[in-house]
């Protein structure tokens, strides 16, 4: 882990840190695997991906403490909540970026792909400045089919 990586991560434990104690909420253990677990996953998680990383450094972690947790991490602003239109939910570490993110998903293997939409930014300004409204939230998503499934069986794109 660079000096880098590991200053973003002291400074974003930090954040959640304050933020439990704003709530009144105890900083466990467990707290602490599961914020651990979530940098260690690659791009976009499950609930299930997270309780299988996190008891990889803490056994006694729990189903339940992951989905009580998902939601405070949601709410301090450390994940986000990536909504791709199925039963279960994905995640992933929000980053700040310069640019606007436009999300593609391959309904193959629901791999979620994001690219630089720097024109949404723009757009959603511009429409809510015309209506007189303030934006809170936008997104972009794409759902798209992987042609290598059809000649392969398998989505190439997949994990």
């Amino acid at each position: 882990m660079t000096k880098e990586t590991e200053e973003r991560l002291a400074r974003s434990w930090e954040i959640f840190r304050k933020f439990l104690i704003t709530k009144d909420l105890r900083v466990t253990g467990q707290r602490r695997s599961i914020f651990k677990a979530i940098f260690a996953l690659p791009d976009h998680f499950t609930a299930e991906d997270l309780l299988e990383r996190a008891r990889k450094i803490d056994e006694t972690v729990s189903r339940a403490t992951i989905y009580r947790s998902l939601p405070l991490l949601n709410e301090s602003g450390i994940v986000r909540e990536v909504d791709v239109g199925h039963d279960s939910k994905f995640y992933a570490v929000n980053r700040r970026s310069e640019n606007f993110k436009a999300q593609v998903i391959c309904v193959d293997c629901d791999k979620i792909f994001e690219v630089d939409a720097p024109f949404m930014e723009w757009y959603g300004k511009t429409v809510s400045e015309n209506l007189a409204l303030d934006v809170k939230s936008q997104r972009l998503q794409v759902h798209a089919e992987c042609p290598g499934k059809r000649e392969e069986k398998t989505c190439p794109k997949g994990n």
